[in-house]
């Protein structure tokens, strides 16, 4: 199973990034490169404990719909969202949030399981870990606006 570890540091308090990375609106923004819509369940605002959006976007040539659920919460240090159905046999996307100073450190997790057994895995290792990492860079670099300091892969 893939795991994609990325540290963010962004000059902003802790409440703020923590609310900017559970925004629709901000993905949708941070996403415009794949089309991607909030098309059921939160489609704007601020995502909660227990609630669920599903997306439709194009990526890799393909639109595909994905439906996530944030099945834990603990404001503002953490959430994780978890794939409800969608491309992936599986995926956890875990947010962790540190306030240092007058810095944010924001840690994504990212674990996912590529469906189609040996093929899945083969698509891993040949472009699909490359591509993830890459989104959530370009979502982190979003949320960070101009306080955007760097991007630590782990």
């Amino acid at each position: 199973m893939p795991i994609i570890k990325i540290e963010t540091v962004i000059a902003a308090p802790v409440d703020l990034v923590f609310d900017l990375s559970r925004s629709i609106d901000l993905h949708k923004l941070s996403t415009a490169h794949t089309g991607e819509e909030a098309i059921a369940g939160v489609t704007s605002g601020l995502i909660g404990l227990g609630e669920s959006v599903t997306w439709r976007a194009r990526h890799l040539g393909l639109w595909l719909v994905l439906s996530s659920r944030i099945s834990e919460y603990d404001a503002p240090s953490y959430f994780t969202d978890e794939m409800v159905s969608g491309p992936f046999k599986s995926f956890r996307h875990e947010h962790h949030f540190k306030q240092q100073d007058r810095k944010t450190t924001m840690t994504d997790m990212f674990y996912y399981r590529s469906p189609l057994g040996i093929l899945g895995k083969l698509a891993d290792f040949l472009f699909l870990e490359k591509y993830m990492r890459q989104l959530l860079i370009t979502r982190n670099h979003y949320r960070s606006g101009l306080n955007f300091y760097f991007i630590k892969f782990l």
